[in-house]
């Protein structure tokens, strides 16, 4: 089971926090945006004695709030076409394990969600990596170049839009790309939309609103970003096809149910999503712009100004990011702060790759991503000159 590299420093974080330095995070997609009091209140509300299990489908009042939340997308939906998760990790987590043996292998375009390694390797699954690359914003390779990696032990596509970790939006060409595949070779499309809020140029589509994939799609989804309530572990699988739904409450069953007073409160954000929304997305468009324009201020950077989610997928001009991103942490500070962010390695499946990129969550107000970029910058040019002789010292390059 490979570690997160979104967690996997966080040791050192804190380690730094107690020598008295201030830290950056910038690892983690973990918003700082009050969750709406709607969902308090409702837990407060809850007048039953006892906290007892729940259906392992979810709540029918939580399931109805989801299926008038996709409404309101104009995407009708039958309560039994939705199954409560633990969170969209459970949600992968189930999809994958219900559409692919061990042995057998899903598609995923890299970088790509870190946490698809670890479900897949839970699952015994092969994820087989498709290259995107930042210079062309991580956008879809081809359609003659995709299906060249489809297989017969290939099941499914995973995609995920908005993007994590790189920010991108999907075109409508992209989503028809992957449908007609889908068709043509009997896989599923695995779509994980929990930045479908995220959006801050353009637009994009659910799978779910595309014809004729009914029986292809599922949706994975969850509330942590779209209300702030990562801690909350609230999320749902959601498919037009009645077997793949009978799999996933099979699945829901062994784990007997998720959790009760969650399901209560989260029932009471879909009211609270409209008024939300808008001033949310105007505060995470700031600070995308705000760590973006500081980004391109460093010499040496490659990236694309990101359309969604709050992540940008970076090269860095140093050799060893993995070195870099733990000596930011040990050994460096400007005024007592330094910047943690997560090594690019973590978000691919090919050895080898990501071995100069990071992933920042732009989930600080935008001053202080400003100053987080700003330390990261100088951070750079110190490790870089410290000489080819220094212990772990990156050979000096150029882009």
């Amino acid at each position: 089971m490979p570690a997160s590299p979104i967690r996997k420093l966080v040791p050192l974080g804190d380690a730094a926090k107690k020598r008295g330095v201030h830290v950056y995070h910038l690892n983690i997609g973990q918003p700082d945006i009050e969750t709406p009091p709607e969902f308090f209140q409702a837990v407060r509300d809850y007048r039953e004695k006892v906290v007892a299990y729940g259906n392992s489908q979810g709540n029918a009042v939580f399931i109805d709030s989801i299926v008038g939340y996709y409404r309101g997308l104009d995407i009708p939906l039958t309560p039994k076409q939705v199954l409560i998760t633990t969170g969209g990790s459970e949600a992968i987590t189930f999809a994958m394990l219900a559409v692919a043996e061990p042995g057998e292998e899903i598609i995923v375009f890299e970088p790509f969600y870190t946490n698809y390694n670890g479900f897949a390797i839970m699952g015994g699954i092969t994820l087989v990596p498709v290259e995107t690359r930042a210079e062309d914003g991580f956008h879809l390779p081809s359609e003659e170049d995709l299906a060249r990696c489809i297989t017969p032990k290939t099941r499914a596509i995973v995609i995920c839009n908005p993007n994590n970790p790189t920010g991108t939006v999907l075109r409508e060409d992209e989503l028809a790309m992957i449908g007609r595949l889908a068709v043509a070779h009997g896989l599923y499309i695995l779509s994980d939309e929990v930045y479908r809020e995220f959006i801050y140029e353009g637009g994009t589509r659910s799978m779910l609103q595309l014809e004729g994939l009914e029986q292809h799609v599922v949706v994975m989804d969850s509330l942590s970003k779209r209300y702030s309530l990562c801690g909350g572990r609230m999320g749902c699988i959601i498919s037009r096809n009645e077997a793949l739904m009978e799999v996933f409450l099979r699945f829901g069953q062994a784990r007997l149910c998720t959790a009760s007073l969650e399901q209560i409160g989260s029932a009471a954000l879909v009211d609270a999503g409209a008024k939300y929304f808008e001033p949310m997305i105007s505060e995470y468009r700031a600070r995308r712009d705000a760590t973006f324009e500081e980004l391109m201020n460093i010499p040496g950077v490659v990236c694309r100004k990101p359309s969604g989610a709050f992540y940008i997928m970076a090269k860095l001009p140093v050799r060893d990011v993995e070195d870099f991103a733990a000596w930011m942490l040990t050994d460096f500070q400007v005024d007592g702060e330094t910047t943690m962010v997560a090594p690019g390695p973590g978000f691919y499946a090919t050895p080898g790759r990501g071995t100069d990129e990071v992933r920042l969550a732009y989930v600080l107000d935008a001053e202080a991503c400003r100053r987080a970029v700003r330390i990261l910058a100088k951070g750079i040019e110190t490790y870089n000159a410290r000489g080819p002789h220094a212990p772990n010292a990156p050979k000096a390059r150029t882009q």
